[in-house]
């Protein structure tokens, strides 16, 4: 694949500010501001969503940003390993030295080959891979130390990944978790600001804001695949949290 191809689903530039423009609001950011040789902070924007205020600071660092599609090429474990990695942690501060020089060699090669004129799409897609694999296993050596309601929030969302399209109904999650929706939406709401509708709402828009621009599915269909009993529930429901028609959304992206 050459890299006029793949040039706008993934780029790599030095500093980030409120005015970073990103490839589109569905897609992953990750800043590295690497302090000190034993001080890398890493801040997260996950899909359609904004980085924390605090990493704005970052104005030195360097950010990677990515399309969806470049996790979704690969297998579903590794996706939702992303997305929960995007989904819980805002930032990720490393201070073991063993850590960061881990990171940095690997951001390295990303980086070369990025800026490689002959540049492959697969030899970058696979050193993105390793470097994101390192930051789930550092994340996950903090998450064991989280509290129990950390580790239902990491399988709601797992589940919700792998489950939206057919269970829109938080009872569901609820029972799969062992507690009542009122205890789990309070554990969503301490932890996202959001309840188990609302998460599952904003995956929903997601889905079908990608499917509407990158494949050729009917509305009608996208209605019924996303759980929906009819196109003008569908509608209603698109237009309220996008502020447009599916349609005239799917027009405006063609």
């Amino acid at each position: 694949m050459t890299k006029a191809a793949w040039v706008d689903k993934i780029k790599i530039i030095e500093g980030l500010d409120e005015e970073t423009e990103m490839l589109s609001p569905n897609s992953f950011g990750i800043c590295f501001n690497q302090r000190s040789e034993t001080d890398l902070v890493v801040y997260f924007k996950p899909l359609n969503e904004l980085f924390p205020p605090v990493a704005f600071d970052c104005k030195k660092g360097l950010l990677f940003n990515f399309e969806r599609d470049l996790i979704e090429e690969d297998d579903i474990e590794y996706a939702l390993d992303i997305m929960s990695l995007f989904n819980q942690s805002p930032e990720l501060q490393l201070d073991q030295p063993h850590q960061v020089r881990q990171l940095q060699k690997v951001m390295d090669l990303v980086v070369e080959e990025y800026h490689n004129p002959n540049a492959s799409y697969i030899m970058l897609k696979t050193l993105l891979k390793v470097l994101m694999l390192n930051l789930i296993r550092f994340w996950n050596k903090d998450f064991i130390k989280q509290d129990h309601n950390q580790k239902r929030l990491f399988q709601f969302l797992e589940m919700m990944e792998m489950s939206f399209m057919k269970h829109t109904d938080a009872d569901f999650y609820a029972k799969q978790i062992g507690v009542s929706v009122k205890r789990l939406n309070q554990i969503l709401k301490e932890k996202l600001d959001m309840t188990a509708k609302q998460i599952i709402q904003q995956r929903q828009i997601t889905e079908a804001k990608r499917r509407l621009i990158k494949s050729e599915i009917t509305i009608k269909e996208l209605a019924f695949l996303l759980g929906f009993d009819s196109f003008s529930g569908f509608s209603r429901f698109f237009k309220k949290a996008v502020g447009e028609s599916p349609s005239k959304f799917k027009a405006r992206h063609s």
